[in-house]
């Protein structure tokens, strides 16, 4: 059995705290300061409640069915409540563990098994927060943390099989996601769109003013998510190493190009750029770089975070103007679009000598090949969201329903759903 890497297992303690920083209080700010006073308490309410019920689910089962060996498509019960993590401690030391042992092409890891399914979990926690954004003012909480237990079992655990697990059916066919544009962005804005349309528009959309309580709280949000992102992307290299400094360089100038490219379409089509333009153009970037950070050059990541910028900007200021639907704070119109982005882009512009191996001397090389596995990816994962999502928020809504009354909505969340408010 391989010792650990005492850096490498260092980064990746640091990696996660990050990612979890991201969600709380990252997320739950961004989020917070773009709905009305009345929802504020409640929209951080749901990033938080978020982090406890993900993190239950992914130790009962998540973990075990999105990474132990089963089949091609899911994971086995082997691993449930985290059986047999104790296998990995001799004399009390904890060892390093292959990832998808007993598969056809295992990985052995430089870090003990509690550290990367820790890492893991802090993704399996964001991406049902993400989704949030799409819904916000209008849930009722109850059906929140139901649809997070049941969406992270049926949705989010099978797709980050697929694509993540050395056994999984998507890895096979060559398609690539460093830090989880299909398997965190993609997912969860598709889901955010599914459930903005089920759901309906928040009362007097369109007719009512909507704006943003406190845009101060959306920028904190934002800052903290940027620097959250790091631990995302480049912890994604699993070690302390040369991918994980390319994946935060190309993370950085993504996120910078991001921010540039939505402030001056901005500037340019509505006369003046926006606080909140200019920092959903650098989460645009972020997202973009996400499936292509440790797969492409800085010249790459200029191109990825430009053109997520200015794709987004016109998702969320034209497209959905156009069609009518409120996706509250772009859950989709940002990480759907951006995710869908950056994957397509890894397959055009990935260096093969970045992720070059020994079983693989040539390495993930952008082309034609390569992009048609990463649109094939980009389709199965839309279509298999768009059904289990729409399946989840059907059923929750035909029990104990998905919405709350349009009285509790006018009154706010914070009172309805928590019995508190800010003075």
């Amino acid at each position: 059995m391989q010792a650990v890497s005492a850096g490498d297992t260092a980064w990746m303690l640091t990696s996660t705290a990050l990612v979890i920083m991201m969600t709380i209080p990252g997320l739950a700010l961004f989020y917070a300061g773009m709905v009305r006073r009345k929802n504020v308490l409640s929209t951080m309410v749901q990033s938080f409640g978020i982090c406890c019920i993900a993190s239950l689910i992914w130790m009962i089962c998540g973990y075990s069915l999105a990474f132990s060996t089963g089949t091609s498509w899911i994971g086995g019960t082997t691993r449930f409540f985290l059986n047999g993590l104790a296998d990995h401690f001799h004399n009390g030391l904890d060892s390093a563990f292959v990832l998808g042992e007993g598969s056809a092409e295992p990985v052995t890891m430089t870090i003990p098994e509690s550290v990367f399914l820790t890492f893991q979990m802090s993704f399996s926690i964001i991406a049902p927060a993400i989704i949030t954004g799409a819904f916000a003012e209008r849930i009722k909480f109850s059906a929140l943390c139901l649809f997070t237990v049941l969406w992270g079992i049926l949705v989010y655990a099978p797709v980050a099989h697929w694509v993540w697990s050395p056994d999984g059916w998507i890895a096979g066919l060559g398609a690539v996601d460093f830090a989880g544009g299909t398997v965190v962005h993609i997912n969860a804005g598709i889901a955010g769109l599914v459930c903005a349309i089920m759901i309906g528009k928040r009362t007097g959309f369109k007719r009512k003013d909507l704006s943003p309580h406190n845009l101060a709280y959306a920028i904190i949000g934002a800052a903290l998510l940027w620097v959250g992102w790091f631990g995302f992307n480049a912890g994604s290299a699993f070690g302390a190493n040369g991918r994980a400094g390319l994946a935060m360089l190309t993370t950085q100038i993504a996120a910078a190009s991001g921010g540039v490219s939505w402030m001056l379409l901005e500037w340019w089509y509505n006369k003046k750029p926006t606080a909140l333009g200019i920092i959903s153009g650098a989460v645009s970037g972020l997202v973009g770089i996400t499936p292509a950070a440790g797969f492409v050059l800085p010249s790459g990541a200029l191109w990825i975070g430009l053109i997520s910028g200015a794709v987004c900007f016109g998702s969320v200021s034209i497209a959905k103007r156009k069609l009518g639907y409120d996706d509250s704070l772009d859950a989709f119109g940002i990480h759907g679009v951006g995710g869908i982005v950056g994957a397509v882009l890894t397959g055009v512009l990935a260096y093969g000598p970045l992720s070059a191996t020994k079983a693989n001397p040539e390495g993930t090389i952008g082309g034609l090949k390569q992009l048609i596995s990463q649109v094939e990816t980009v389709g199965v994962v839309i279509i298999w969201c768009v059904v289990m999502t729409a399946v989840i928020v059907f059923c929750i809504d035909r029990t104990i329903g998905m919405r709350v009354t349009r009285d509790e909505e006018l009154e706010g969340l914070d009172m309805t759903q928590h019995g508190e408010r800010l003075n």
